[in-house]
C-alpha cells in the first residue's frame, strides 16, 4: 500500500532524477495530444494577465491550474484520458480552491518583493516613459534599454521565479493531492527538496541537456522561416508547440518528483460498475 502523500518525504537516490525525466517523456507520451490540448487552454488563459483587472485574478490562480494539469498527469499515469475540464477541478473545488488561492497570493507577493530588492536603487536609470512602453509589451523598447538595467531587471526576474518556484514546486501538489494546509504544505515541500537535493540537481543537468537541442532546432527554424508568409507561421507553430512540449514535460517531472518522494498512490482506473454484477 502506497503511503499517504501527505506524509514526510523520504529521501532518494540521486539517479532518480534522471528517472523522473524518463518517466515524464513517457507519460506524455501516452497522451500527447490530450496534454497539449490542456497546456495550450493554460497558455491561453495565462495570456489573459495582462488585462488590467482579471489578470490579478489570473496571475493568483495559477497554483490552482498547475494543480489541474497536475491532475492530468496522475490521470494519464493510472490509465484513463485526462479530461480538459481537468485544468478547472481543483478551483472549483471546495476543499482546495482557496489553500491554492492563497498560495498563488502568497507567490505573487514573495515575486514582488524579490524583484522590487533586486530593483531598488536603480529606478533612477530607467526612464519612466520607457518602462511604460515595456509593461505594455513594447518588444523595441528592450533595445534602449541601458544595458546595465537590464542585467539587472533580468536577474530580478530570474531570482523572482526561482523562489516562487521553489515555494511553490511541492507545495501545490500537497495541497492537493495531501489535502495539506498551506503553511504544512509549505514546510514539508520545501523539506523535500532540500533532503533531496542531488536527485533535484540531475534533473536540473538533464533537462538543460535536453533544452539545447531544442534551442539549437528552434533557432534553424527561425532562420529557414524567410521573411514571412506562410512558412514563417509555420515555422513558428511549428516552435510553439516544441516550446510547450518541453514545458509540459516540466509538469511531468514535477508530478513524478512528486509521487516518488511522497508516495501518492497510483493504481488502475476503476472500471464502471457493471449492472449484472451489482444485481447479483
Amino acid at each position: 500500500m502506497a503511503p499517504d502523500p501527505a506524509s514526510t518525504p523520504r529521501r532518494v537516490p540521486a539517479g532518480h532524477g534522471f528517472a523522473w525525466l524518463a518517466q515524464s517523456l513517457a507519460l506524455l507520451r501516452l497522451q500527447a495530444g490530450r496534454l497539449l490540448l490542456i497546456g495550450v487552454l493554460m497558455q491561453l488563459i495565462l495570456g489573459l494577465s495582462q488585462l488590467p483587472v482579471i489578470g490579478l485574478l489570473i496571475i493568483i490562480s495559477v497554483p490552482g491550474l498547475t494543480a489541474g494539469l497536475l491532475e492530468a498527469f496522475h490521470v494519464t499515469a493510472r490509465g484513463g484520458q485526462p479530461d480538459i475540464r481537468l485544468l478547472f477541478k481543483p478551483l472549483t473545488s471546495a476543499a482546495h480552491s482557496g489553500r491554492l488561492l492563497a498560495m498563488g497570493a502568497l507567490v505573487f507577493a514573495v515575486g514582488v518583493l524579490c524583484i522590487s530588492l533586486l530593483l531598488s536603487g536603480s529606478e533612477g536609470a530607467m526612464d519612466p516613459a520607457l518602462m511604460e512602453r515595456l509593461e505594455q509589451g513594447d518588444v523595441n523598447a528592450v533595445a534602449a534599454l541601458d544595458q546595465e538595467a537590464l542585467g539587472r531587471m533580468v536577474l530580478a526576474l530570474a531570482v523572482g521565479v526561482a523562489v516562487s518556484g521553489t515555494l511553490s514546486y511541492f507545495t501545490i501538489p500537497l495541497i492537493w493531492f495531501g489535502n495539506r494546509k498551506l503553511g504544512s504544505a509549505l514546510a514539508v515541500g520545501l523539506k523535500g527538496l532540500v533532503v533531496n537535493w542531488q536527485p533535484f540537481l540531475l534533473l536540473g543537468c538533464g533537462l538543460v541537456l535536453l533544452a539545447l537541442p531544442l534551442g539549437v532546432v528552434s533557432a534553424v527554424l527561425l532562420s529557414m522561416s524567410g521573411t514571412g508568409g506562410v512558412l514563417a507561421m509555420l515555422t513558428i507553430a511549428i516552435i510553439m508547440i516544441l516550446l510547450m512540449l518541453f514545458q509540459l514535460m516540466l509538469f511531468g517531472t514535477q508530478y513524478c518528483a512528486f509521487r516518488d518522494i511522497f508516495g501518492i498512490a497510483v493504481g488502475p482506473e476503476k472500471p464502471p460498475a457493471d449492472d449484472g454484477q451489482l444485481l447479483a
